[in-house]
């Protein structure tokens, strides 16, 4: 595939903006490609903490947008760990993954860290204890998910996926392995969906055009 940077002077859209999208200012490339797990498909992953309140902020952005995407594109959610002390909420939210629970108590984990304040994302144990109640889960059940060698894997390729993508904070919203923004670069949540879709259209475009 041709790059997808030669081609912004290029690109015509039919998206409004509500900020002009520019390379290195709002959206930029990533330190490596991340290799995709969705051959085929123009994969997009989000980066996120249960501790961050601006991913928190992010969450129904991105729910509203992944609920329209064409079948072109699938969207991820990863948990990011740049030090040791997120790893707690990393594992819940594969933990959730693992157990089927993941679109039923994603959001209610938010809230209850944001919102209701009555849950610290940095402490495994009251992790699990949450998820055993609100999933009306036996706890070895979910304390097995939490420790399962899958989850340890998992671990290790959400590590990766920061580091490589050249992250600096979350949310950060990674487009097609090569491709990056987030909130605070494209100046709020909207933004940074419209400048989502800004890329997709065009890696979308240069995938239309005979090789």
């Amino acid at each position: 595939m041709r790059k997808f940077i030669l081609l912004l002077t290029l690109f015509f859209s039919t998206v409004v903006f509500a900020v002009e999208p520019k390379f290195n200012v709002n959206f930029k490339q990533t330190k490596k490609e991340i290799e995709s797990s969705s051959p085929g498909k123009i994969e997009v992953l989000e980066l996120f903490w249960y501790g961050c309140i601006h991913c928190y902020s992010m969450d129904p952005y991105l729910e509203k947008w992944a609920d329209k995407l064409p079948e072109y594109v699938v969207f991820k959610r990863i948990p990011a760990i740049p030090r040791k002390s997120w790893v707690p909420g990393a594992k819940a939210y594969f933990a959730l993954e693992t157990l089927d629970l993941e679109g039923k108590l994603h959001e209610k984990l938010f809230d209850a860290i944001h919102k209701d304040k009555e849950l610290d994302p940095n402490d495994e144990k009251a992790l699990i204890n949450w998820i055993t109640l609100n999933g009306k889960l036996d706890k070895k059940e979910v304390k097995s998910a939490f420790n399962s060698f899958s989850i340890d894997t998992k671990l290790k390729k959400s590590y990766k996926i920061f580091k490589d993508a050249g992250a600096t904070g979350v949310p950060t919203i990674i487009i097609d392995g090569n491709y990056m923004t987030s909130s605070t670069m494209a100046g709020g949540e909207q933004n940074a969906i419209d400048i989502t879709n800004y890329i997709i259209e065009n890696i979308r475009n240069d995938q239309k055009k005979p090789q």
